[in-house]
C-alpha cells in the first residue's frame, strides 16, 4: 500500500481510491481472438461480476470483457453503502409510479443486500461486511418537511424506518429518517472473491479489450476495437454507460454526475451508523479500516460532469466540513467517481429495445451501485435464464412516464444543447507558453480551441477539446487531471485517451513541436 500521511490542509496530490490501492487483483489477458460462450457481459465492475458469478454458477460458459482493469471504474470508487435508502426518493416514487412500484424499488435493493450478506457468509468472505443503521438527516426547515413527507412515503410502504430529532454526530439537525439494518462494505474484497469463483467455474475474463459495437442476430456477436469477437446467446451492456445503446438513445435519457470523497482519520470518534444529508450539498459519512485504526469516509459535493467549479475546491469543502465534525488528524485518500442518473431516478435493467430481447443492460444506479447493481445482476440472470422476476417491469429500458420523464428529457437536452452552442463560442487568449507545471487550460492556438496540459517534468500535451462523441467541447479537471464532456460525461486522460463512455474513440493529439506559435520558451521542452 502507498505510504501516505497528508495532514489536513494538504490533500493527496494525486486521486487513489483506498478500495482499489488496498487490494491486489489477478491481471486477465488482452481479447485477440474470436471465442463463442452462452453469454458475453461487457464491464467488469460489481454488476458484470455479479452476473458473471450467478450464471457460471447456473453452468453456462461466461466471458466478460473490460475496456481497463476489472473494478477501477465507478465499483472501485463507490463509498461502499449498501442501503436501500437512496437519499429522498419513495416518495417520489410513489407520486410518479405509484405504491406498488416504489415498494418494488424497496423490495428490489433489500434482496439484493441480503444476496450480498448471504453470498458473504456462504463463502466466508473477509471484507469488512457489517450491519448498519442508514441516517437521512434535514438541517433546515426546507427539507426538514421532505423528511417528514418521506418518513409517511415509509409508513405506506411498510419500510422498517423512524423518524427522530437527533443523531449520533455533532451535527444540529431538525430531523433525521434512520433505514433500520442497512450495510457496508470493502467492495473489492467481496468481488475478488466472486472474480475467483467465475474463473473456477470456467468462466473467461478478458482486460483491456474495448467493445465498440453489437452484430446482431439470434447469437449476437459483441465486436472489439482491435482484434477478438465474442459471439453469445445473450449480450449483457454493464459497462456503467452501456456501450451500444441501439435504438435506446440513453445517452438523450441520462446525465452524468461526478461526486468526491475523501479518507480520513478523526481525532473524534465516529458513533457507528451511515449517513447523508437530505440538505445540498450533499454530506454523506461512513466509517472504514485503514491500516488497522478506524477513519472515515467524508463523501458529497455532487455536480453535472464538466459543469462543476475547480475541483479540488469540492475536496476542500468536504475536507472544510470534515474538520467542524471530527477535527480531522490526516487525509490519506481522495478519490472521486461518475454517475448515471435516468429520467425518472429508476436504473434502465433488461433488454435494450424490444425488437432485441437477447441484448441486455444495466444502467443509471445514481450513485446506489452497491445494491441496485446487485439487485441488476439478479434480474440479468433471470433474464437469461428464462425465468420470471417481479422487478422486470419496474425496471425495463423502454418505461417512460410522462411525469417527471418528460420534463427531465427536456431539460437535460436543452442543457447539452447549451454546452454544445457554448463551448464552440468560447475562445481564450491563452498559449501554452503561459502553463506552469502540472497544471491544464484551454488554450488557443492559432485562433483554434485546443486543451493543453504540462505535466511535473515540463512536458506540453495538446489535445482537441472537441469530444468525440457528438462533438461537445470538453472541459477541464484540475482535481483528477481529466478532460470532461459537460453535455454526456464523456471523460478523457490528459493524453487524450478514453476514460468513461460514450465516448469510444480518443481526442485527436497534437505534437506540440509541429505547432508554429508556439514561443520560443516551449521550444525546449
Amino acid at each position: 500500500m502507498t505510504n501516505r500521511g497528508y495532514v489536513g490542509g494538504r490533500l493527496p496530490e494525486f486521486p487513489e481510491s483506498f478500495w482499489t490501492d488496498s487490494t491486489v487483483l489477478p491481471k486477465f489477458p488482452r481479447l485477440d481472438n474470436d471465442i463463442h460462450v452462452d453469454a458475453v457481459i461487457v464491464g467488469g465492475g460489481i454488476t458484470g461480476i455479479t452476473s458473471a458469478y450467478l450464471l457460471a454458477n447456473k453452468g453456462l460458459k461466461v466471458a466478460i470483457v473490460e475496456a481497463d482493469k476489472l473494478l477501477n471504474g465507478t465499483t472501485g470508487h463507490t463509498t461502499a453503502k449498501v442501503t436501500a435508502q437512496h437519499d429522498l426518493i419513495y416518495d417520489e416514487l410513489i407520486t410518479n409510479m405509484g405504491i406498488s412500484r416504489a415498494r418494488l424499488y424497496y423490495e428490489a435493493n433489500m434482496e439484493a443486500l441480503n444476496f450480498i450478506k448471504k453470498t458473504i457468509d456462504q463463502h466466508q468472505i473477509d471484507c469488512d461486511f457489517s450491519t448498519q443503521d442508514a441516517y437521512m438527516f434535514a438541517t433546515t426547515e426546507e427539507y426538514e418537511q421532505k423528511i417528514q413527507k418521506e418518513s409517511k412515503a415509509y409508513e405506506k410502504l411498510n419500510i422498517d424506518g423512524e423518524l427522530v430529532d437527533t443523531i449520533p454526530l455533532d451535527i444540529k439537525v431538525k430531523n433525521a429518517l434512520i433505514m433500520k439494518n442497512q450495510a457496508q462494505f470493502h467492495p473489492i474484497k467481496y468481488l475478488k472473491h466472486l472474480v475467483q469463483n467465475i474463473t473456477e467455474k470456467g468462466g473467461l475474463i478478458f482486460e483491456n479489450t474495448i467493445a465498440v459495437n453489437v452484430e446482431k442476430g439470434t447469437r449476437p456477436t459483441v465486436l472489439t476495437r482491435d482484434a477478438g469477437r465474442v459471439t453469445a446467446d445473450y449480450v449483457l451492456a454493464c459497462s456503467h454507460f452501456p456501450f451500444y445503446e441501439g435504438l435506446g438513445l440513453y445517452s438523450t435519457r441520462m446525465y452524468a454526475d461526478r461526486s468526491y470523497v475523501l479518507a480520513a482519520k478523526p481525532k473524534s470518534k465516529f458513533p457507528g451508523g451511515i449517513f447523508i444529508s437530505a440538505d445540498k450539498p450533499t454530506r454523506s459519512l461512513r466509517s472504514v479500516t485503514i491500516n488497522g485504526e478506524e477513519m472515515v469516509l467524508i463523501a458529497g459535493e455532487s455536480h453535472k460532469t464538466g459543469q462543476g467549479i475547480d475541483t479540488i475546491k469540492h475536496y476542500e469543502a468536504l475536507e472544510d466540513f470534515g474538520q467542524q465534525i471530527f477535527r480531522l488528524e490526516t487525509i490519506p485518500y481522495r478519490w472521486s467517481a461518475q454517475d448515471l442518473t435516468t429520467l425518472d431516478k429508476v436504473p434502465y435493467i433488461g433488454a435494450i429495445t424490444s425488437g432485441q430481447p437477447n441484448i441486455l443492460i444495466a444502467t443509471g444506479y445514481r450513485k446506489w451501485g452497491m445494491s441496485n447493481g446487485t439487485a441488476a445482476a439478479l434480474l440479468l440472470c433471470d433474464t437469461v435464464l428464462g425465468e420470471k422476476n417481479k422487478f422486470q417491469k419496474l425496471y425495463t429500458p423502454s418505461r417512460f412516464y410522462v411525469n417527471p420523464s418528460l420534463k427531465n428529457f427536456l431539460v437535460e437536452n436543452a442543457n447539452v444543447v447549451s454546452h454544445l452552442i457554448k463551448g464552440k463560442i468560447e475562445m481564450t487568449n491563452l498559449n501554452p507558453s503561459m502553463l506552469p507545471n502540472d497544471e491544464g487550460a484551454i488554450i488557443s492556438i492559432k485562433g483554434e480551441r485546443k486543451g493543453a496540459y504540462r505535466d511535473t517534468e515540463g512536458r506540453l500535451h495538446i489535445v482537441d477539446t472537441t469530444c468525440t462523441h457528438i462533438g461537445c467541447e470538453v472541459e477541464w479537471n484540475s482535481g483528477e487531471r481529466t478532460w470532461d464532456c459537460p453535455c454526456h460525461g464523456s471523460r478523457f486522460s490528459y493524453t487524450g485517451d478514453v476514460i468513461e463512455g460514450p465516448a469510444e474513440k480518443p481526442l485527436q493529439k497534437y505534437d506540440y513541436k509541429m505547432i508554429d506559435n508556439l514561443t520560443s520558451e516551449d521550444s525546449g521542452y
